[in-house]
C-alpha cells in the first residue's frame, strides 16, 4: 500500500490520519494545503507541504493522496482539491471502516466512510462522498459526488442523493425520494418528497408538510 499525503490541516485531517493509520494499515507522510495557509513546517508530526510543491516532494507515481476537508460551500471545495490533486497525477485513496457493516462494492474514490454505517445491497457511492459514523444507506439508493452525510442519517431504500448535498444529524429521507444535486437538508430534516437543485430544508416540529422553509441556495 503506498504512502499518502493529506489535502488538509484542520481537525479532519487529523481524523484521517488516525483511521488511516489504526484501522487501514496505511501510513500518512505529509499534510498539504494552499501555499498562502502554509503556517508552519509540520503538522501533526509529519512535514507541512504547498499543494505548489507537493508533487516535487511527494512524487504522484509513489504515494496517493487524500482530500480531508469539510462541507464547505456546500462540498466544492473539497471537490476542487480533488481536481487540483488528481491533475497532478495522484491516484485518490478511500477509507471505509472495517468496523462498518458495507455490501456493496460500488464505492467511489476519496471515500470517507466512518464506522457504524450500515451500506446495504447495491447502494452505489460516488466519488469525494463522506459518510460521518452512525448512518444507514438503503438498499438500491444512490449518493451522489461530492455529498456530505453527517451522523445518525436514515437514508431509506431508493433513494438518490445528488450531487453535492449536504444531510444533517438525525435526517430521514423516505423511500424513492430524490434529492436535487446541492440540496441541503437541516439537523432532524424529515424528507418525503422530492426535492429541487439548490433547495434549502429546515424543518421546525419534524412535519415537512407544515414547516419546511425551503429558499434557493445564494451564497452558502
Amino acid at each position: 500500500m503506498r504512502p499518502i499525503v493529506v489535502f488538509g490541516a484542520g481537525d479532519i485531517a487529523e481524523l484521517a490520519d488516525f483511521y488511516f493509520a489504526r484501522e487501514a494499515d496505511r501510513e500518512v507522510v505529509a499534510f498539504v494545503v494552499d501555499a498562502a495557509y502554509r503556517d508552519g513546517d509540520e503538522r501533526f508530526g509529519r512535514p507541512l507541504v504547498a499543494l505548489e510543491e507537493v508533487a516535487a516532494r511527494f512524487p504522484p507515481d509513489r504515494h496517493d493522496a487524500f482530500v480531508a476537508l469539510s462541507y464547505q460551500s456546500m462540498n466544492r471545495l473539497r471537490a476542487a482539491k480533488c481536481a487540483a490533486l488528481k491533475a497532478l497525477g495522484y491516484r485518490l485513496a478511500s477509507y471505509v471502516s472495517p468496523r462498518a457493516t458495507v455490501y456493496t462494492d460500488r464505492i467511489g474514490e476519496n471515500a470517507f466512510i466512518l464506522e457504524d454505517n450500515t451500506i446495504q445491497p447495491f447502494v452505489t457511492i460516488g466519488d469525494n462522498v463522506t459518510l460521518w459514523s452512525g448512518n444507514h444507506i438503503g438498499h438500491h439508493s444512490s449518493i451522489g459526488d461530492n455529498a456530505f452525510i453527517t451522523s445518525h442519517v436514515v437514508v431509506s431504500g431508493g433513494v438518490r442523493v445528488g450531487a453535492n448535498c449536504f444531510v444533517g444529524v438525525n435526517a430521514t429521507i423516505r423511500d424513492h425520494v430524490a434529492l436535487g444535486d446541492f440540496t441541503l437538508v437541516g439537523a432532524g430534516g424529515l424528507i418525503i418528497k422530492d426535492t429541487a437543485p439548490e433547495s434549502v430544508h429546515m424543518v421546525a416540529d419534524h412535519t415537512q408538510e407544515r414547516r419546511v422553509k425551503s429558499t434557493r441556495l445564494k451564497s452558502i
